[in-house]
């Protein structure tokens, strides 16, 4: 079990190019290249971060998995939180391209599940969560038993699940979820391990965990619960937020609505919250102590950021932990100074850990071992 200060903190990658230091105002030294991306998650891996989210979007930037494969060989001790699109590949090929990727990391992968719209495709939500459990439960079988037989009404299939074994034999990866509407909610209490929010008031957070707890404790299963937020942290509160306000300084509010809507999930439910939520904010777009939401005004999903000195930042992040938020997704504008800045300030703070081993799923294979070899009955 998670000890009081213990918590998993996350950075982010940003291979769909949504890096830069003025937003709106295209930068080119901050495009999402290989160079770039790669950099700022060695720096990560250096720094003690424990993993990292690496997104997913068809209109740009960089695909998931070969990111996170090629990070392998180039990184120590960070887990990757690699975003899969659910019905995107097929269930046995992406079980088996995940236990490959396992293999790899011996055990640092973690799996981020996006139940969206594929690009070029229109399903309502009832059907993309339908889709989302069957893979869900056909990447179960195939890491779990000694042979995929599943039957619904996106994939029927009878496979041997040897080729797909992964490295964490416990299993599989830790299945991290975002989402709020109720067919969503539900998936997550049902199959996934930890739930995942964007930032919002500390009573509504509060709420969210509470129906989420209700939900998982009708499947006999608990979740743990974690933030995606951005930081924004210097020496004094002032210097905090006057580098927020240039971060939006130069932004055409038009340009910005813009950058929101390209994004494939633009019109989620968890989009429409982030703008509800900054409608809520002060002139100066802070809904909440030290919770400035101006960030949101020139991208899609986490719209909000923790902005003030080292102090304000802990205790802000400690309340969340006191709520029971254990797992934090960050991230800031550039990321590589962002995250060279979070961790001189404020992570040496925090007991960091990884949340595999909270879970009782540390590998238990040895480096050498092959796929579909230790099958665990």
């Amino acid at each position: 079990m998670l000890k009081e200060n213990d918590v998993e903190i996350s950075w982010f990658a940003p291979i769909c190019d949504g890096d830069d230091d003025i937003l709106g105002s295209r930068n080119p030294k901050y495009k999402s290249t290989w160079e770039n991306t790669s950099n700022i998650i060695k720096t990560a891996d250096e720094l003690g971060y424990t993993n990292v989210l690496c997104p997913s979007s068809y209109q740009v930037g960089q695909d998931t998995l070969p990111f996170v494969s090629a990070m392998a060989p180039l990184t120590k001790q960070i887990n990757f939180l690699a975003a899969i699109r659910c019905g995107e590949i097929h269930p046995p090929m992406l079980a088996r391209t995940l236990a490959t990727l396992d293999h790899i990391l011996k055990g640092r992968l973690t799996v981020n599940i996006i139940s969206s719209d594929l690009p070029g495709t229109k399903l309502e939500s009832p059907s993309r969560y339908a889709r989302s459990r069957e893979v869900i439960e056909i990447l179960k079988q195939a890491w779990t038993k000694d042979e995929i037989n599943f039957k619904g009404n996106f994939y029927n299939l009878k496979l041997p699940s040897a080729p797909v074994k992964p490295y964490q034999q416990n299993g599989g990866p830790l299945l991290y979820f975002g989402g709020y509407s109720s067919d969503g909610v539900d998936l997550c209490a049902e199959h996934c391990d930890v739930y995942l929010m964007w930032p919002d008031t500390e009573e509504k957070i509060m709420s969210l965990m509470s129906n989420m707890k209700t939900k998982a404790l009708g499947y006999n299963r608990t979740v743990q619960f974690g933030l995606r937020v951005h930081v924004i942290v210097r020496e004094s509160e002032n210097e905090a937020r006057d580098y927020a306000s240039k971060l939006i300084s130069n932004l055409d509010l038009d340009l910005g609505e813009d950058i929101i809507n390209r994004a494939q999930d633009s019109k989620s439910l968890g989009v429409s919250m982030q703008s509800e939520l900054r409608s809520k904010a002060d002139k100066d777009f802070y809904v909440e102590s030290n919770l400035w939401t101006g960030i949101g005004l020139a991208r899609s999903g986490c719209g909000a950021a923790i902005v003030g000195d080292p102090d304000q930042v802990y205790n802000k992040l400690k309340r969340y932990m006191d709520l029971g938020i254990k797992s934090f997704i960050l991230s800031g504008y550039p990321h590589q100074n962002e995250c060279e800045l979070f961790a001189k300030y404020v992570l040496p703070r925090f007991n960091n850990v990884h949340f595999s081993s909270v879970f009782g799923r540390s590998p238990k294979l040895t480096p050498n071992t092959p796929l579909g070899i230790g099958i665990r009955k």
